[in-house]
């Protein structure tokens, strides 16, 4: 498949194009601003692509401008759209990247697809309303929805929670300020994710939502513990009132029988990593960071 991409060169978006050209698909990645229709037209129209994914968002909740969640997830989105709709020929499929942030605090665990929305927070809201504003479209493109459950990996901004933990026990750092200690989250791997983002696009339904999870949630102590067994070093940790968020989701575990009930892709499926595996590829990553960061101090000193 021809693949567009958006959100190419984020966390996400580069992971998941490597394993689309991997799996023999041709990936055109969109550079244009989501918010530029002119250029969103034209670049749209100049790759006529089979398929399109649509990565690019604003993702960290904390984000300080809650009028930047709309313009990009809602408004950004309806632009790609209507792009989309001005192609001689539609795409077979579209498949648009939302959150299971949206489904707030329930008591339903695991939560299924089925499960009522209530989202908590701008974030959630702007994938929400990003997914009733696509449906609209739904007679006239092949949309699919994914709804992803936390996530992590190399290569994530460290101000998101786990790369930060991670840094934290990478430079043996002896204290750290975090929020609520005792939220339950899947952590589970990006390449996970990208998988099954490329299962959908060969094996999906159209109009269909799909959780991206693996039923496991665990809690940020058991992180936290599971970093000093691989590390072998104690953090101090202090609760910052600040990082506590209002309408916290105490916990956000889904249900993946939807996603395993499709047929295997063709090239299969990657043997998914643990909780474990992930954070000691991520420790490595950060120590070898920690490593050339030292050493291009050492070369500045003897220039």
């Amino acid at each position: 498949m021809k693949i567009l991409l958006t959100g190419a060169s984020g966390f996400t978006g580069r992971p998941f194009a490597d394993m689309a050209r991997a799996a023999g698909h041709e990936v055109v990645a969109l550079t244009c601003d989501l918010g530029d229709k002119a250029a969103l037209r034209q670049q749209v129209l100049a790759a006529a692509p089979d398929t399109v994914v649509h990565l690019a968002a604003i993702s960290f909740v904390g984000q300080a401008d809650d009028n930047a969640f709309y313009a990009v997830n809602v408004v950004g989105t309806m632009n790609l759209l209507d792009a989309l709709l001005a192609l001689p020929q539609a795409p077979h499929r579209v498949l648009l990247a939302s959150s299971a942030n949206v489904y707030g605090n329930c008591d339903e665990s695991p939560i299924t697809e089925n499960q009522r929305p209530a989202p908590m927070n701008h974030y959630a809201t702007s994938k929400l309303a990003m997914e009733h504003m696509a449906r609209t479209l739904g007679d006239r493109l092949s949309l699919m929805f994914t709804r992803p459950f936390n996530y992590t990996g190399v290569g994530q901004d460290n101000k998101f929670l786990i790369p930060k933990l991670v840094s934290h026990f990478a430079r043996r750092a002896p204290s750290i300020e975090l929020g609520n200690l005792h939220v339950e989250r899947e952590f589970n791997d990006v390449d996970m994710v990208c998988a099954a983002y490329l299962q959908l696009i060969e094996q999906g339904q159209s109009g269909e939502t799909y959780n991206i999870c693996s039923g496991n949630a665990y809690t940020l102590l058991h992180v936290i513990e599971l970093l000093s067994q691989i590390t072998g070093h104690q953090i101090d940790v202090t609760v910052n009132p600040a990082f506590v968020r209002t309408g916290e989701v105490h916990r956000l575990c889904g249900s993946p029988a939807k996603l395993q009930a499709l047929p295997t892709p063709k090239n299969g499926l990657p043997a998914a990593r643990s909780l474990e595996a992930t954070l000691r590829h991520m420790l490595a990553a950060a120590e070898r960071e920690q490593l050339s960061v030292t050493e291009v101090k050492k070369t500045a000193v003897h220039i």
